[in-house]
């Protein structure tokens, strides 16, 4: 059964950081388009008095150092609000289309960036793999988000060394990203086999490639339905 304790009810708050967020790309904007005008300015016309040298001249030498300085400070502020702002844009929609926490969400999303695996296929396979409940695990003893088994995780950070640490999402999320990362790249970034393999594993799918057989099993379908992406960021 679904865990419902992930269900996303926090939308006042999400507004809240989205207001915030809005309100510093507004500032920073600001801060920017004022700088630039200054920057801008023409030079003083040929009937205007002849520029005074000396002290004053190094001092407008300075004031032109430091409003390039301004200028480039602000631009850096306004890429990091406009990211900040288009981060959390994509994880309230990951929320609110997955039904879970706006926190949850941006762990899967923040994780699936780290291990360079498209996010709205990260959310796919998390969905089907554990409808999304940290503390998950499978008849066969699959656990966590990504229903690592232990020996698989082990493999691939020789950290863990706890089911425990499993449980934990974004130890679970990491290695469980890495792991299909690994098989896309195995596959040479076929999306399908690198998920025929994440459920069966490997082998099974190799011998089944080679000796010219189907190795689909339909896992690979329920998870890519209406899917567009190519598996890897791009």
């Amino acid at each position: 059964m679904r865990n419902l304790r992930g269900t996303y009810v926090h939308r006042g708050d999400a507004a809240r950081k989205r207001r915030q967020l809005k309100q510093a790309l507004f500032a920073a904007g600001t801060i920017l388009a004022t700088v630039v005008v200054v920057q801008s300015r023409k030079p003083a016309t040929a009937n205007a008095a002849p520029a005074v040298t000396g002290d004053r001249s190094f001092f407008q030498i300075g004031g032109a150092r430091k409003l390039r300085d301004e200028l480039e400070s602000a631009k850096g502020e306004l890429n990091v609000a406009k990211a900040r702002y288009e981060r959390a844009e994509k994880i309230i929609q990951y929320s609110t289309k997955y039904g879970i926490t706006a926190g949850l969400a941006g762990t899967v999303f923040d994780a699936s960036l780290r291990e360079g695996i498209d996010p709205e296929l990260a959310f796919r396979l998390v969905r089907l793999e554990s409808e999304f409940n940290p503390r998950a695990v499978s008849k066969v003893g699959a656990l966590g988000l990504t229903q690592l088994m232990p020996s698989t995780a082990k493999m691939l950070d020789k950290k863990v060394v706890s089911r425990e640490q499993l449980f934990n999402p974004q130890t679970n999320l990491r290695v469980g990203f890495r792991y299909l990362r690994s098989l896309l790249d195995m596959f040479k970034g076929n999306v399908n086999l690198a998920l025929l393999a994440y459920n069966r594993g490997e082998d099974a799918v190799w011998r089944d490639v080679r000796a010219g057989v189907d190795p689909g099993n339909g896992y690979d379908r329920w998870v890519m339905t209406d899917y567009k992406g190519k598996g890897l960021m791009q």
